[in-house]
């Protein structure tokens, strides 16, 4: 596959250069050969001719292919270091698109604290005969090479940071153990985008996302990325998606592509802003516990820092008290949408036990630390002081609950 920064000689030695925001805001420009503009076209038709008898084009039917799918892939393929990526119609598209490269009998190893739709789709393929499926915590790298020794899996899926506990798995050490067994290695790097971290380059054969999220960034449209280190794989899992027809819409992609060249400045404003949130929950009385890399009280805060090129927009904390106190603090918010979802220009709140993780469980959820009285903020692009004033409101609510004197 030619990179969009390619020459007449196929090198691509501009774009290895580049930086991400250069790499996203130059991404398929001057490619329209015949009026000349400056961005690339929308290609909505679902057909394309053949130049004669036996005269197959490089593309014949959107499902196969599309121009404009292929121009925003090979952006996100280009700031994940990887060789081209296949579009999808949604990111558990991209995931279902991911297991095809195993067979009935093998086994995946995934992360036994993964998002609940990742959960619930490998409980289902595993309970149907697909493949097989150990969840393990990928954090204990002893307890992961044991498990490996007793038997290595064809497939471990990664997700770092995971959600919504903002766990850290250090990618290269996980790869260096898969590796020598010939595991493919998939990372799912939804949650910090290729500006924050790169899997490829730590050892990752396969990279996820959820398109829906960061990459678009504005909450309307919905799609997967699956990209592939290599030539050869990109061509299995491209084979796969025409096969069963899971890839993404023409306008999606365009929708997508026009969101992918902000990615940068939206990412780091998000991470601005949910550093200082960080710090501000940390300190609060109704709250018990916060999960964010960026805490120096954080278990991966050092791999963090080492791993990833941030901490990212998403975090998560425990609130003192029961549903009563989660009511409250929802019924306050003014500045947080209680929402699923993430990576969107508008800041959201979820309960992951009845939202994104319901799918799971009860016992699932308490073996990965999934509580009750877990909450999930994506920070948007609001005023970061702005949004602390929200929650410092609704937390002092929260804080009142039980000091109210009764009347005699």
């Amino acid at each position: 596959m030619t990179s969009l920064f390619s020459d007449s000689s196929g090198s691509n030695d501009t774009s290895e250069h580049c930086q991400p925001a250069t790499l996203a805001a130059r991404a398929g420009l001057e490619t329209d050969l015949t009026h000349g503009a400056v961005m690339p076209p929308l290609y909505l038709s679902s057909n394309f001719t053949f130049d004669g008898f036996k005269g197959k084009r490089p593309y014949d039917y959107t499902r196969s292919g599309n121009p404009t799918r292929d121009t925003v892939g090979q952006a996100i393929a280009d700031l994940e270091d990887g060789f081209a990526a296949v579009m999808t119609a949604s990111g558990m598209a991209a995931l279902d698109l991911l297991f095809y490269y195993v067979k009935p009998g093998e086994l995946v190893f995934a992360p036994h604290d993964c998002y609940g739709g990742t959960h619930r789709l490998l409980r289902q393929k595993a309970e149907r005969g697909y493949f097989r499926v150990k969840f393990v915590d990928q954090t204990n790298l002893e307890a992961l090479a044991e498990a490996f020794q007793e038997e290595a899996p064809r497939l471990i899926l990664i997700e770092t940071p995971s959600n919504p506990l903002l766990r850290l798995t250090d990618i290269q050490s996980v790869c260096g153990i898969a590796k020598p067994y010939g595991t493919l290695c998939a990372v799912d790097n939804t949650f910090l985008s290729p500006v924050l971290q790169r899997p490829i380059a730590l050892g990752a054969d396969v990279v996820l996302h959820s398109t829906t999220k960061y990459l678009n960034g504005h909450s309307d449209v919905v799609g997967g990325a699956v990209v592939s280190k290599t030539e050869d794989l990109h061509q299995f899992f491209a084979f796969w998606a025409n096969c069963i027809g899971n890839t993404g819409a023409p306008f999606d992609s365009y929708l997508t592509l026009r969101g992918l060249r902000t990615l940068e400045i939206r990412i780091r404003h998000q991470e601005a802003g949910a550093y200082q949130i960080a710090h501000v929950l940390a300190e609060h009385p109704a709250v018990s516990k916060v999960h964010y890399p960026g805490l120096e009280s954080h278990p991966g805060h050092v791999l963090a820092c080492r791993q990833q090129n941030g901490f990212g927009a998403m975090l998560s904390f425990e609130l003192v008290g029961g549903e009563t106190e989660i009511r409250t603090l929802l019924g306050h918010l003014k500045l947080f949408s209680l929402a699923e979802s993430l990576g969107g220009v508008e800041s959201l709140i979820a309960h992951p036990a009845t939202m994104t993780h319901a799918a799971m469980d009860p016992e699932a959820r308490r073996g990965a630390g999934i509580g009750d009285q877990l909450l999930r903020l994506s920070i948007g692009l609001e005023a970061p002081q702005d949004l602390i004033r929200d929650l410092l409101h609704a937390l002092d609510q929260v804080a009142l609950i039980g000091k109210t004197p009764v009347a005699a």
